[in-house]
């Protein structure tokens, strides 16, 4: 009888403490910016390796239909978090849009200025009277525009295109003649698997602010200081993992979606972003992000100049 007791005793004792447990799980809604790449390795790291759930969270990593909406949803409350890009978050918050910087997922340049080396354009200057494709629309005029004037053409000179998805396509099928939005660590590898050589022009070397390339954005009137604390915990952990152990990390990123990404420009691209993942994610510099916003500010991309204080708070 007393051992039925006991037991009995023992099994309410489970179930009590696995309800504590379900309790304190706390669920977040994580929109990329883009669908699943290397870009998002400390991210799928940390789910794969249970970094989430050690800070009693279960994150739901969604893709993005369209590339523009991720921090648009989140300023809707419709997903918690989302990953966006510091010069957009500016732009987002001039606008009005409720939202914050959060962390940081990559700390430095990637988008560039590309063109096919083929002997047609040497220099910036080559770029007047020709057409650029763009993925998102926002901050080409300010950036590209910056970048033209350090050789003396003007912005109006050249014919900008949206071109979506199909940056690299566009560029190696003569559509456009230079992509802007095209990544460092991901475009020119995929060009040069195409058999196509790529010559860079980087927007820090011609005249435009260093800024972070991506970020995670939340919702600045209802986000869950706990929950982001965690979750940035579990990015640091997975970086810092990654940076340990690249290969080892390469192949649990790839086990994630092992149809979709264990191919040869993953590989590549996974090689050249490792030492851009932002070592220390909730880290910032405020005074970065003052410097990028008076230049939007100058180059009249927005309309009000934002604080880097108001939008980008201590965690």
């Amino acid at each position: 009888m007393k051992k039925r007791i006991f037991l009995a005793a023992l099994a309410m004792v489970a179930t009590l403490l696995s309800a504590t447990t379900q309790a304190e799980t706390k669920n977040l809604s994580l929109m990329l910016d883009w669908f699943v790449n290397p870009n998002h390795g400390p991210i799928v790291i940390a789910k794969q390796r249970g970094y989430f759930a050690d800070q009693g969270l279960e994150v739901e990593i969604q893709e993005p239909a369209d590339p523009n909406m991720p921090p648009k949803l989140v300023a809707a409350n419709k997903v918690d978090l989302a990953i966006s890009y510091q010069p957009n978050l500016t732009i987002d918050v001039a606008a009005g849009l409720p939202l914050i910087r959060s962390a940081t997922l990559i700390a430095t340049p990637l988008n560039m200025l590309m063109v096919l080396d083929n002997g047609k354009i040497n220099d910036l200057a080559d770029l007047k009277g020709k057409k650029i494709g763009i993925a998102i629309a926002g901050t080409e005029e300010a950036s590209i525009g910056t970048m033209l004037d350090t050789v003396g053409v003007n912005y109006a000179d050249v014919d900008i295109i949206n071109v979506g998805w199909a940056l690299s396509a566009s560029l190696a099928s003569g559509k456009v003649d230079a992509i802007w939005g095209g990544l460092r660590n991901f475009e020119t590898n995929q060009l040069a698997l195409e058999g196509f050589k790529a010559k860079a022009f980087f927007p820090e070397e011609h005249g435009v602010p260093v800024y972070d390339e991506l970020i995670f954005v939340a919702n600045a009137d209802i986000y869950d200081k706990d929950a982001i604390r965690g979750f940035n915990k579990a990015i640091e952990q997975a970086t810092i993992y990654i940076t340990n152990h690249p290969q080892a990390a390469w192949e649990e990123f790839v086990a994630y979606a092992p149809d979709t990404l264990n191919n040869e420009l993953n590989k590549r691209a996974w090689r050249d972003t490792l030492n851009r993942f932002a070592l220390r994610p909730s880290a910032v510099d405020l005074q970065r992000y003052d410097d990028y916003a008076e230049f939007m500010y100058e180059q009249k991309i927005i309309k009000t100049l934002p604080k880097a204080q108001d939008y980008v708070p201590t965690l």
